[in-house]
């Protein structure tokens, strides 16, 4: 005979925890969905109280917002309007455009304005948005303005140093002008106080006697050379060294006496022929010189003789003779 073992029973506990979990949760969402009804329906209610005040307040505003308020407004929008028209002139290219973005809003709040009034729906809410739209705007210009008189300032200023450096650059100039032209009359006085001087010139016609010798004469006939007797000065700021001292001799006619007339010399009066030279080693002494002109078989004519010395480009002395 067979034996049977039976099978143990599952058991049905945690289906029914689960199930009463979910009941209690549904129900929790139920009592929490309720009271947030509750409170979206109250919320509702007072907002359409709060709605109803307001309306009622327009309309107990009414009389008080008549002409004269919205009037103000649209005064003050078309002010800020105007304002801007001139600070934009002023301005900096780079605000031009955000000026013109301001003066868009203000027309469209003078429109917003005009056609509550033409309907008759200006209400208290209405010209408090239009005050704090006036107020925020103007101080948006403000900052505009305060901006475009901080670089008129500056500006001020900068014209100001400008015209100082203008003027220190003018005085710098005069000064500069004053030292040259002191520099320039001081380099032309040493100009002048190096210049040489001949004196104790004597120059006198030459006649050859028997024995082949000279001798002074004033006299025309029988002249075969010229001479020229000075002594050249001390000067302790001339230039030392080698110089040339030159003799032009010119005869009654005019005419310069010379052998070459290749023979010229610059001055500071021009080109200058010269009849002869002579050179000598100046140590910023006296220096005894003597300086002929041969004829060379020309015969000398009678009358006044001029003689006239030059070195370094300058006269330095001159003297005249006569011939019978």
């Amino acid at each position: 005979m067979s034996e049977f073992v039976d099978a143990p029973k599952k058991s049905n506990t945690p289906f029914i925890v689960i199930i009463l979990v979910l009941l209690i949760g549904m129900a929790a969402l139920a009592v929490m969905y309720a009271k947030k009804n509750g409170e979206l329906n109250a919320a509702m209610n007072e907002n359409k109280l709060l709605l109803a005040d307001m309306e009622g307040m327009n309309e107990m505003m009414a009389p008080f917002l008549g002409n004269n308020v919205s009037n103000n407004l649209l005064k003050d929008f078309n002010n800020m309007l105007s304002d801007y028209d001139k600070i934009r002139k002023e301005g900096r290219p780079e605000d031009q455009e955000g000026m013109a973005e301001q003066q868009e809003k203000i027309k469209g709040l003078i429109t917003e304005l005009e056609t509550a009034k033409k309907s008759g729906r200006v209400s208290a809410s209405l010209i408090a948005k239009l005050n704090r739209e006036n107020e925020t705007l103007r101080n948006i210009m403000i900052g505009y303005v305060k901006q475009i008189d901080e670089l008129n300032t500056k500006n001020l200023q900068l014209t100001s140093d400008l015209d100082k450096t203008t003027t220190e650059l003018t005085d710098t100039k005069t000064e500069r002008d004053q030292f040259k032209d002191e520099a320039e009359k001081s380099a032309e006085e040493v100009r002048k106080g190096s210049k040489l001087s001949a004196f104790n010139i004597s120059s006198v016609g030459l006649r050859m006697k028997i024995n082949n010798t000279t001798e002074e004469s004033n006299r025309a006939k029988g002249i075969v050379q010229f001479k020229s007797t000075f002594t050249v000065s001390e000067n302790p700021i001339a230039k030392s060294g080698n110089k040339t001292v030159y003799m032009q001799i010119v005869n009654p006619d005019g005419k310069t006496l010379q052998q070459k007339s290749s023979n010229i010399i610059q001055t500071e009066t021009g080109s200058v022929p010269f009849s002869d030279s002579k050179d000598i080693n100046y140590n910023n002494q006296r220096v005894d010189v003597t300086i002929y002109y041969d004829l060379k078989g020309e015969s000398a004519v009678k009358g006044n003789y001029k003689v006239k010395i030059y070195c370094d480009g300058n006269l330095i002395g001159s003297d005249s003779f006569t011939l019978k």
